[in-house]
């Protein structure tokens, strides 16, 4: 087990770390430069929740007709800027345990709308739950290594150890 999160393999888990941020910040760009809309991707979900083989949880549809339609400017903007920022983190190796939760989370909504489970969303899920479990080697070459423990020592500061000067 400590092969497997130590320096040498934080090499190859750096690796797929970068690659994954590619594939989300190139995804979220496109969007944000060419212009998105998911409104016909949600209508089409909605859709493909009846049927006799339903590829969308009647749940799940509902959710997407009720919050996710009557809000899609908020969700038009939400989507490719949560997409190039969780990549623009994973690339740094900075906040990376959140950008990899919240790509998991976009990627699960995707699958759940009806991408099919051979799609590449199921695979940068997959990544991403694996990059979460794998422990400090996911960035040890990144900016955490430096940010979490000099934010741990920031917010760690005891005030009953700090010194007190008495006049």
């Amino acid at each position: 087990m400590k092969f497997i999160k130590g320096p040498i393999m934080a090499i190859a888990w750096t690796i797929l770390r970068i690659w994954l941020g590619f594939q989300w910040i190139e995804a979220g760009y496109y969007k944000i430069t060419l212009g998105f809309n998911a409104g016909g991707f949600i209508q089409g979900a909605i859709a493909n929740a009846n049927g006799d083989s339903p590829t969308v949880q009647g749940w799940y549809a509902d959710f997407l007709e009720k919050v996710a339609l009557p809000n899609i400017d908020l969700f038009n903007n939400l989507i490719p800027w949560g997409e190039f920022f969780v990549g623009l983190g994973l690339i740094l190796g900075l906040a990376t345990i959140p950008a990899l939760i919240g790509g998991a989370f976009m990627n699960a909504n995707f699958i759940m709308a009806g991408v099919g489970f051979a799609s590449l969303d199921t695979k940068l899920f997959a990544v991403a739950m694996i990059l979460t479990f794998i422990g400090t080697a996911r960035y040890y070459y990144g900016l955490d290594r430096f940010a979490i423990p000099f934010i741990k020592t920031a917010f760690n500061k005891n005030p009953a150890k700090q010194i007190k000067v008495s006049a």
